[in-house]
């Protein structure tokens, strides 16, 4: 497998620190609101990427943190009049139900913050020892940025160009060294939540939050760190400077960076005021096509958010189910079928080339676009000859199997997805049922009402050799 390293600019072949295991962490969301599509991107491609590397036999231990103490919290919690704690607890809560829905796998370590306070304060002291950090007195503890001569290497910023306060936005800058240095710990001020520190009382800057979680759960160095690139600079600058100053070896062997969910060519953020939540979109789209709405796309690439669009990847995930339901109906009923030798090698080549080509695509840095595509391709022949009913149950079968197994690599259980939208009402089977016998008795203008009636209700009726197949317009 080729990944696309941020770090060098160029695709690599993976290769983990140990054989057929990988380390993995990817920044998970501050939990003060529920999280918005751009959010839902990361959350989504690094999930995708844990069940594909599980998919080809490595053992991935995944890490996802919740920031669950920053200013954004403190803001909401005062203006709620609550605390940070409650705050958090709802918004957590709130994350799982989307991202349960969203198809996406619990991480194997969760943490928050808050959880790892002791680790944060080890991490604070080992780089005080090693000369990294300083005291600005009534403020808090601070990285001494040029001390770390490699700082830059992953966004590729010379230090000398950076904007006074370029580490720390929106930070004072007096008592500064440098104008680039950022705060490991800042000692607490009134109505804020504190932790007792060597320094003094106080809480901890956000950089240092996710050093000090991946050294606990994951370890010194890790094969796989990931996240928007928005995060690249200064957030996970910032990381590897202070886990690098401190544990003395590299931190991260690969670094992977989605692009932005635009609205009208404008990053989404909850700052433009351009956000959609996950939870306004399923007001009209399912969360199954959400999740593949974001893997139409290339995770490198920018993807663009309308309802056009979502609706085109609604489309595109119906053919999908559509073939697997259709399969599965005839299966349940064979006859009609007459298989020929051609037909059968074709769809049966074409479930091999099916998995091939999809691998082929995930290898080269996990190009979900093109890999649906192979799916696609698998559908379009498997429809053919579900048509023309020229080839064996086994067949048929082989090829509706290979479907769901690749879309479950991508988080998307097709079958199960299929029996969640199968609830037909019973009084829509009643009026299926009076057509049938409305059908035998030749009583063919009863039966065309009644199509009718079914199609007003929201449901279609299609007649095959095995009975009427019911489904969802």
């Amino acid at each position: 497998m080729k990944i696309f390293n941020t770090m060098t600019r160029m695709k690599e072949e993976f290769v983990p620190m140990e054989e057929g295991k990988v380390k993995m962490y990817a920044c998970g969301p501050t939990v003060y609101n529920y999280f918005h599509l751009g959010n839902a991107r990361p959350f989504v491609t690094f999930d995708t990427l844990r069940r594909y590397l599980e998919y080809r036999g490595y053992d991935v231990t995944f890490c996802q943190n919740f920031t669950d103490i920053d200013d954004k919290m403190i803001n909401k919690a005062n203006e709620e009049g609550t605390t940070v704690k409650e705050i958090a607890d709802r918004y957590i809560a709130e994350y799982y139900k989307d991202a349960d829905a969203l198809g996406i796998l619990r991480p194997t370590f969760q943490p928050r913050a808050t959880e790892t306070m002791d680790e944060i304060i080890s991490l604070i002291s080992d780089l005080m020892e090693k000369g990294y950090a300083y005291i600005i007195e009534g403020d808090g503890v601070y990285y001494d940025v040029p001390k770390f001569k490699e700082y830059g290497k992953l966004s590729h910023y010379n230090l000398e160009d950076l904007q006074a306060g370029g580490g720390e936005r929106g930070a004072s800058y007096e008592g500064k060294k440098n104008p680039a240095d950022f705060a490991l710990w800042k000692f607490k001020k009134e109505g804020e939540p504190f932790w007792p520190s060597p320094w003094g009382e106080g809480r901890p800057g956000w950089h240092i939050e996710c050093s000090a979680m991946n050294r606990k759960y994951l370890g010194k160095t890790i094969d796989i760190h990931g996240g928007g690139q928005d995060l690249i600079f200064p957030h996970h600058e910032n990381e590897i400077a202070q886990s690098e100053a401190a544990n003395g070896c590299t931190f991260a062997r690969y670094w992977m960076h989605n692009a932005f969910v635009n609205v009208d060519n404008e990053k989404m953020s909850k700052s433009l005021g351009n956000f959609f939540t996950v939870r306004d979109i399923v007001e009209k789209f399912p969360y199954e096509v959400i999740r593949f709405f974001i893997l139409s796309g290339h995770y490198r690439m920018p993807i663009n958010f309308s309802d056009e669009l979502l609706k085109s990847a609604q489309n595109g995930l119906e053919r999908i189910m559509t073939a697997v339901e259709s399969s599965d109906f005839i299966l349940s009923n064979e006859s009609g079928l007459a298989p020929s030798d051609a037909a059968v090698k074709e769809l049966s080549d074409a479930t091999a080339e099916a998995k091939a080509s999809f691998i082929a695509n995930m290898d080269d840095d996990m190009n979900t676009a093109d890999a649906i595509t192979s799916v696609y391709t698998l559908v379009r022949v498997l429809n053919t000859h579900l048509t023309a009913k020229d080839v064996s149950a086994g067949e048929i079968k082989e090829a509706a199997d290979m479907i769901c197994e690749l879309m479950n690599v991508l988080g998307l259980d097709v079958r199960a997805i299929l029996k969640k939208d199968s609830g037909i009402p019973s009084e829509v089977m009643d009026l299926v049922n009076q057509r049938v016998e409305a059908k035998k008795n030749k009583d063919f203008a009863k039966a065309d009402a009644l199509r009718d009636q079914v199609a007003e209700m929201g449901y279609q009726i299609k007649d095959t050799p095995q009975g009427p197949q019911v489904t969802k317009k």
